[in-house]
């Protein structure tokens, strides 16, 4: 599969080949080859390690997206950019790290020793300028800067020793401090990328989720004008036909519509086909009834509402009160309060003593 990391690895390990190949194009006697040459490949080990080397662990783990990690106390402790469908590079190993740093020291020396002195400015010498400075760019991609930076720090020193400060400018060593500040760019604006990325997924989730939320409301709202047309609907068309004179049954009838919608508004949750025959009983026999859903069943599957439901009609069948008040109640454990009242013998009219109480548990929490 072709993706841009893999070109990114292609061009970084034929970019390392390239110039680790400038140190083997002689164009001089050299006086220790073999020294050039296991430094060579010391190098080109390095380089294609940092490339490569993923731990299991890390590769087997799922990567967090960056905005909903914490921020890390030390840049080398930097997180892996992920988001929906990116993967950013993994933190390098500390034995990678280590094998990065003792490159930027051993490379510059064994080449400037093992090329001789006349050659230390020739370009089969200073090869190891763009080198070194290519292995740190791939330890600043792979989230270390503290050791790449060092890595150059370490160049410079080695580099100026040899040939000299101004030389090392000259020849490359400018080019590789580019590099590795152009390498901590371009990982900053990757992870910011990831980050908003990330934000903007969220926010588009819950733009969607709050979209779905307006339709099942306008869908909602209009299933309950359809039932109060269908039971005020009679009922005001024949308001209507009478010109407002209605007899003692129509009026009764009026009241049993105008309870039913309050109910169907008030407490949908709490009513069924038994429940509604219950509660149209009540008020037939004059009892003046109030249905009330606080959200105490928002989250209570049908199973359990049916229960809950059964028993309230059962609660509702044998009441006899003249006043009732139905309500889902907050406690944990009470999915629904019955309250009934009715006027107390020898009192005023206007005080009522509760000659019922009936609370419904929650089916399983008690």
């Amino acid at each position: 599969m072709i993706s841009v990391k893999n070109v990114l690895i292609v061009l970084a390990v034929a970019f390392s080949a390239y110039l680790a190949a400038r140190g083997l194009w002689w164009t001089a006697p050299v006086p220790q080859p073999l020294v050039v040459v296991t430094t060579l490949g010391l190098y080109l080990a390095t380089t294609w390690l940092c490339i490569f080397w993923e731990p299991a662990s890390v590769r087997s783990a799922p990567h967090p997206v960056l905005a909903d990690v914490p921020a890390p106390a030390h840049p080398d402790d930097a997180a892996p950019s992920a988001t929906d469908g990116f993967r950013g590079p993994v933190p390098l190993p500390v034995a990678a790290q280590i094998l990065a740093l003792a490159c930027a020291v051993i490379v510059p020396s064994a080449i400037s020793l093992g090329v001789g002195e006349a050659s230390r400015t020739a370009p089969f010498a200073t090869w190891y300028l763009g080198g070194i400075g290519a292995l740190m760019t791939v330890v600043m991609v792979r989230r270390r800067p503290w050791t790449a930076w060092a890595g150059i720090v370490m160049l410079a020193i080695a580099s100026s020793v040899w040939m000299g400060p101004l030389n090392a400018l000259a020849l490359g060593l400018v080019g590789s401090i580019v590099w590795v500040t152009c390498a901590q760019l371009l990982v900053f604006s990757m992870d910011r990328a990831a980050r908003d990325t990330s934000r903007l997924t969220r926010l588009q989730r819950a733009a969607t989720g709050w979209q779905t939320s307006q339709v099942v409301r306008q869908r909602e709202r209009r299933v309950q004008v359809q039932k109060a047309l269908a039971v005020a609907g009679p009922v005001l068309t024949r308001t209507v036909a009478r010109n407002g004179v209605l007899s003692d049954s129509d009026r009764l009838e009026a009241r049993i519509a105008e309870g039913r919608l309050r109910d169907e508004m008030r407490g949908p949750r709490l009513l069924d086909d038994e429940v509604r025959a219950e509660l149209e009983r009540a008020r037939r026999r004059g009892a003046n009834v109030t249905v009330l859903d606080e959200g105490g069943l928002d989250d209570v599957d049908d199973a359990t509402l049916a229960v809950i439901r059964a028993q309230l009609a059962e609660a509702l069948r044998a009441a006899s009160s003249e006043r009732l008040y139905i309500r889902t109640s907050p406690d944990e454990h009470v999915a629904v309060t019955v309250v009934g009242r009715s006027p107390s013998v020898g009192a005023p009219s206007d005080e009522d003593s509760v000659d019922l109480w009936r609370e419904i548990p929650h089916p399983g929490r008690v």
